[in-house]
């Protein structure tokens, strides 16, 4: 998964793969049938990942709103710093295979439904305990949130300004809340 997140898919080269993954060439086609399979599963294991991170950071037992910052707080970290040059692999993919790969293309597709659904759910919560500002919909707000984290992936690889992407996340759910 690191080769391709660093390297993206049409640049990693299978020398490259059977390096980091301690693998004969025999041995990475049996395991995942060839490059294209190995990606899938990186990607798969990626979207996973994201996913349980988003779980715990919204879950439902802690308080809506809070948990939304905690989550957008977390999008800042991963986006400020050395880190931040690596971006997201879901972004990237998006980028450089998503209109050509159909497989690649659902996954993502999945992905990003899934995590708008999330915080929809967690938006939703927190309106019908009365903290989300009048007029604000859950989905519709979902949806900005999601455009504004993965914007927040891709500004973050050439300026991972900390302190501009807290601000502009504390100005965004400033206005969301009551």
């Amino acid at each position: 998964m690191g080769v391709f997140w660093s390297s993206g898919y049409h640049a990693t080269s299978l020398p490259d793969l059977l390096e980091a993954t301690n693998l004969s060439r025999g041995s990475l086609y049996a395991a995942f049938g060839d490059k294209h399979g190995l990606f899938l599963r990186a990607l798969d294991r990626y979207i996973a990942d994201s996913l349980t991170r988003l779980d715990a950071e919204l879950d439902p037992r802690r308080d809506a709103l809070e948990g939304v910052r905690a989550c957008l707080a977390r999008y800042v970290e991963r986006t400020s710093g050395a880190g931040a040059k690596r971006g997201c692999l879901v972004v990237a993919t998006a980028m450089e295979l998503g209109s050509h790969d159909a497989e690649v293309e659902q996954r993502i597709r999945r992905f990003f439904k899934a995590m708008e659904t999330r915080l929809t759910a967690a938006l939703g919560r927190a309106k019908s305990e009365g903290r989300l500002a009048d007029g604000i919909e859950p989905a519709t707000a979902a949806r900005l949130l999601m455009c504004v984290l993965e914007g927040m992936r891709v500004v973050s690889k050439t300026n991972s300004d900390r302190s501009a992407s807290e601000a502009a996340v504390r100005i965004l759910l400033d206005g969301f809340g009551k």
